[in-house]
């Protein structure tokens, strides 16, 4: 049984998938896992591979959730992502990173898409 936290979150990537194909991406795969880590949500937009991390919270109270992806977790996307890209054959495709930020207080969540949200980072 997942804790309410999980539960939260997995309702926050479902809100941010349907947002993200409204706004034009097409969703390859969701909750994507390797041995480094997981990206949340991995699309196509107008050709480009796009790595989506998706943060939200249910107030501001902490500020807004696309200041959680820290360095650190950049970091640990682009290695995921790389090796996404090497399994798939896609080494040469253009692909960026964008963060999908949620504030769930009620019913009317506020979404905002940050593209190119950050560079591939790793070392």
């Amino acid at each position: 049984m997942l804790s309410s936290q999980q539960q939260f979150g997995e309702k926050s990537e479902s809100i941010a998938a349907r947002y993200l194909k409204k706004h034009g991406y097409k969703i390859i795969e969701q909750n994507y896992r390797t041995k480094l880590g997981e990206i949340d949500i991995i699309a196509i937009e107008k050709n480009t591979i796009v790595f989506v991390e998706v943060k939200a919270r249910k107030s501001k109270h902490f500020g807004n959730p696309k200041w959680a992806v820290t360095p650190k977790k950049q970091r640990k996307i682009s290695m995921v992502a790389l090796q996404y890209l090497k399994a798939n054959r896609q080494s040469n495709a253009k692909a960026r990173f964008d963060v999908v930020s949620i504030i769930s207080s009620q019913d009317n969540p506020s979404i905002e898409i940050i593209k190119n949200a950050f560079e591939l980072a790793y070392g």
